[in-house]
């Protein structure tokens, strides 16, 4: 059974994109699931001054290990200001001190959601620029725009972007 690892980069215990990750994975047929939740590794701003004084905190080592284990991921980015909630650009700043390879040239499933209609665009394209660099093999993308308008009960509501998780997550298992 292949391991997959959800990350959403947000720290809301009410974010839209975690509810997106859940039920994309929803969709995942044999597979082991393994959610990161960022408030569960809480780490200081990530500064060279820091790292010199204290070293790599010993919660960025335990999600390093964890990563290992992945046989691909799932990342649902939220949007602040057009770019990566600080909590997860802090989190990978600190991971690429261990590992410049965050993704370990895994397949990857990239997306984000929004209230407004450009679905998280901005962060989106930053990601898909700046990921391989990290290890990313981005296999499919996906934006998810007017998040309240398009997501109820757990699902999306949408026909054509219901039809559009379910052809990217097909390609994403193919790729695993």
């Amino acid at each position: 059974m292949k391991k997959i690892i959800t990350i959403v980069g947000s720290n809301s215990q009410k974010s839209i994109n975690k509810s997106l990750i859940t039920y994309t994975t929803s969709l995942l047929e044999n597979v082991e699931l393994i959610t990161i939740d960022l408030n569960d590794f809480i780490l200081p701003i990530y500064g060279v001054d820091f790292e010199a004084e204290n070293g790599i905190p010993t919660a960025v080592k335990r999600l390093d290990e964890l990563l290992n284990t992945a046989e691909g991921f799932i990342v649902s980015l939220a949007e602040h200001n057009g770019s990566y909630a600080a909590v997860f650009k802090n989190t990978i700043d600190w991971l690429s001190r261990v590992n410049m390879k965050i993704w370990r040239e895994k397949p990857m499933l990239l997306m984000a959601t929004s209230p407004g209609g450009r679905g998280g665009a901005t962060v989106l394209q930053s990601a898909r620029a700046d990921f391989p660099f990290m290890g990313a093999k981005i296999v499919e993308t996906f934006s998810l725009p007017s998040f309240y308008d398009k997501f109820n009960d757990g699902q999306i509501t949408d026909r054509n972007f219901k039809n559009e998780i379910q052809e990217k997550i097909n390609n994403f298992s193919k790729a695993l």
